[in-house]
């Protein structure tokens, strides 16, 4: 017999491609009502024609804490109030940190860090006026693992997860939900990015996943209320292992580059 779903309203950052448009979609099908929140306006109006009145297009800076309680508010005008926020906007900047610019790093904490942070807590009080509320953090494996190649990226995540799950520490007597997801390497935009450069091949040791696949993992976590969720499951116990093990991450990161090389020559000579 299948699961019945609740129809919810959910908001979800970086919606106009990869992963978050992957999530809008099937969350749509699902018989949720979505509000599309991007700074790209062109590309979430344009999905939002494609999935209907059930859609809804916001643009959204994620950096701009007037620009959140703006689109919080265009989402209760037109659909009530917030159910569920996604977190997943995020941005990188390939290369060995001292060939980032500073501002590459800076743009790197402040829309993958600090524009999550602002967003849960613009979120925050509406959901505890309500007695009710669900945040869904999409973050990374790299939360785990620092990697060369994407360190701010990577110090971005493990500040993302702390602060996730510090404020459902705090907040664990309100009635509340918080659910955080750790996507490995994902076929999007941002992976096309890491293959264009030859300071990441970390990225490409192991086989990556769609973003449909990840959306999928996504929305059955919030369906379920999981906690927190490791993609693949069979390789988080070593991936947290191994990221708090300076040793082993070190002997293990000659290994992961010289395959993830051989991996990223063979992908470009197939396109």
């Amino acid at each position: 017999m299948a699961r019945k779903i609740e129809s919810r309203t959910l908001l979800v950052t970086g919606a106009a491609q990869g992963i978050g448009a992957a999530i809008a979609r099937q969350a749509v099908a699902a018989g949720h009502r979505v509000a599309l929140a991007d700074i790209n306006t062109a590309g979430v109006s344009a999905l939002a024609d494609e999935l209907g009145e059930t859609s809804l297009a916001v643009t959204l800076d994620i950096t701009d804490e007037a620009a959140w309680q703006r689109a919080l508010d265009a989402v209760e005008q037109r659909f009530g109030p917030l159910d569920v926020l996604i977190n997943n906007a995020a941005v990188v900047h390939v290369g060995r940190a001292e060939n980032v610019s500073m501002r590459g790093h800076q743009q790197t904490l402040d829309v993958n860090f600090m524009g999550p942070l602002r967003g849960m807590l613009a979120a925050l009080p509406r959901f505890k006026a309500r007695g009710r509320g669900h945040f869904v953090t999409v973050c990374s494996m790299t939360a785990f693992l620092p990697f060369p190649g994407l360190a701010s990226y990577a110090a971005s995540k493990h500040a993302l997860r702390a602060f996730h799950h510090a404020l459902a520490l705090e907040q664990r007597n309100e009635p509340l939900n918080f659910t955080i997801i750790h996507p490995t390497s994902t076929e999007t935009p941002m992976l096309e990015q890491e293959a264009a450069s030859d300071e990441a091949p970390l990225c490409f040791s192991s086989p990556s996943v769609t973003a449909d696949f990840v959306a999928e993992v996504v929305l059955d976590a919030m369906h379920r209320r999981k906690i927190e969720v490791f993609m693949p499951p069979k390789r988080a116990r070593t991936v947290r292992m191994v990221g708090t093990n300076p040793r082993m991450l070190k002997a293990l990161v000659d290994q992961g580059e010289a395959t993830g090389a051989a991996n990223l020559n063979e992908r470009r000579a197939s396109r």
